[in-house]
């Protein structure tokens, strides 16, 4: 596996004092942000590990000048969250509740999953902790930067339990977090029976609302930036991924014989997208669904 390193060089201005530093198709990196207004700056997304956390850090405290920090995290996955300890008595870490709830009972658990990849993976989680968040909201978040206002808003359900995203309302800039990607499957976490918090269902009535909205600039989890099609793009996908699940359910169809026809089929009509593997735990995610509606 390349070796999942931030590349805080290639930070890329999107709108005044609004930074993403692009993730460039590696695998277990982000796109993270550093949002700023006049008195404080955000960052969005840590990297994996202390030492993308700390290149991210000192990028940001560079950006600030003096500004106050604050730093939050689209969900409790690794490469998003585990690095947030380098920021501790340096910048406010805030996050929703229910992403709150899912490091403290979730986080170990993916530690130790990460840390079993080995190689280059294991070496930059390697004396992580799991973090705690300073500030933990419910219903959203508006953070004022001075003159610049970000929201901050969990979605329900959806890629995980505690999916957020970081609106920034005067640039029209949106950060999905895992929501959406550019370039590749939808990665759906279906783990059964450790982890089957994803639900298909949920995550396209999020995508349904996000697409009306159509901000200005799309800042995916993974993959290029764009614009309002990044959200339709992934909520269409979404809608096929289940409709040619459920079509094939409804037949009495095994679930083995519904992944080969449903992944044949979806990787006919997206041939260029990475991330193939996740085809199968989306028909296995929305198979359970069918049977049942999902848990809230």
């Amino acid at each position: 596996m390349t070796d999942p390193a931030v590349r805080v060089a290639d930070a890329q201005e999107i709108a005044s004092d609004l930074l993403v530093i692009p993730n460039h198709g590696v695998t277990l990196v982000p796109n993270i942000g550093v949002v700023g207004g006049t008195q404080a700056v955000l960052v969005v997304e840590t990297g994996i590990g202390t030492a993308n956390a700390e290149r991210v850090l000192a990028f940001a405290s560079e950006v600030a000048k003096g500004r106050r920090l604050y730093l939050t995290t689209t969900h409790f996955h690794p490469e998003h969250a585990f690095g947030a300890q380098v920021f501790a008595g340096q910048a406010t870490y805030l996050v929703n509740r229910a992403q709150a709830d899912d490091l403290k009972t979730k986080g170990p658990g993916y530690l130790e999953m990460f840390r079993g990849f080995g190689g280059p993976v294991a070496r930059r989680l390697d004396g992580v902790r799991v973090p705690t968040p300073d500030v933990v909201y419910d219903d959203g978040y508006d953070l004022d930067l001075g003159g610049r206002i970000v929201r901050l808003r969990p979605t329900g359900r959806g890629h995980t339990k505690g999916d957020q995203v970081v609106k920034v309302p005067d640039a029209d800039v949106l950060f999905t977090g895992d929501l959406a990607e550019t370039g590749q499957f939808a990665i759906f976490p279906w783990f059964p029976p450790y982890d089957t918090d994803v639900s298909g269902v949920r995550w396209l009535a999020v995508m349904d609302r996000l697409a009306a909205v159509g901000p200005r600039v799309v800042v995916p989890g993974h993959g290029d930036l764009g614009g309002p099609q990044v959200l339709t793009d992934v909520r269409d996908y979404l809608r096929e991924l289940r409709e040619e699940t459920w079509r094939r359910r409804d037949s009495a169809m095994g679930e083995a014989e519904i992944v080969a026809e449903v992944r044949a089929s979806l990787i006919e009509r997206h041939p260029e997208w990475v991330g193939q593997e996740w085809i199968e735990r989306g028909v296995g995610c929305l198979c359970a669904e069918h049977a049942a509606p999902p848990a809230a």
